[in-house]
């Protein structure tokens, strides 16, 4: 069975991870982001890919499960005690959000390890997505919004990454049964209103590829500076 290709490889624990380290798509995103969140933003994306990557390249199962403790463990631990170096624990210590905030990141991605994937085990990975991006909404009032928008938009995007034709379909479903609008989001989470219209409009036109077509930039660019 095929897993999931979400994310790139990671050479080192130890190496930076910048901009360029993300997919096209988050870079693009990411481009809409006001310089007031900017930096949350992309710590966000740069520690989702880093999860991704231990998946894409996680060889045996205890070696992936291993490497998700590790961050769950830092996650919750003072980052006063973090070891020094790491480039990603740098960054996330200089976030606003409490870095525990990102948690249900690593169990969501941790979910994706299962041999067959229930559809039980997609909305708990899309929740855990949903609940990192909604840590780092300004405005508490909106989180119900953004945790639909980001569980909407985690289950497009992993229908469009899953190789196996019968899992995809699920998360595809899924996703076109949830209820959410990326209008509502603030200019803080444009990014976030960006990838979800993107990875949505692959999704019903039938593509794999959030950017297929000269006119994925033309709906960039009218939802980075719309947000619809």
């Amino acid at each position: 069975m095929q897993r999931c290709e979400i994310g790139v490889p990671v050479a080192s624990r130890w190496q930076p991870m910048t901009v360029q380290s993300l997919p096209m798509l988050q870079r693009l995103a990411l481009s809409y982001a006001p310089r007031s969140s900017r930096d949350e933003v992309l710590a966000l994306m740069l520690l989702d890919e880093r999860l991704a990557a231990i998946l894409r390249d996680r060889g045996e199962v205890m070696i992936a499960q291993i490497k998700l403790a590790w961050w769950r463990d830092r996650l919750a631990e003072d980052p006063a005690r973090w070891p020094a170096g790491e480039p990603l624990l740098e960054r996330l210590q200089g976030c606003t959000f409490p870095p525990s905030a990102m948690a249900p990141l690593v169990d969501g991605w941790e979910r994706m390890l299962d041999e067959e994937l229930s559809v039980t085990a997609m909305e708990e990975f899309a929740g855990g997505r949903a609940q990192a991006w909604s840590a780092i909404c300004p405005d508490r009032a909106m989180t119900d919004p953004v945790m639909a928008c980001a569980r909407q938009w985690a289950l497009a995007d992993l229908a469009l990454n899953l190789g196996n034709a019968e899992e995809a379909s699920a998360a595809r479903g899924l996703a076109l049964a949830e209820r959410a609008s990326a209008a509502s989001l603030s200019r803080q989470l444009r990014p976030l209103a960006v990838m979800h219209g993107l990875a949505m409009r692959a999704l019903h036109r039938g593509s794999a590829d959030p950017l297929d077509g000269p006119l994925a930039g033309i709906a960039a660019l009218r939802i980075g500076l719309l947000g619809r």
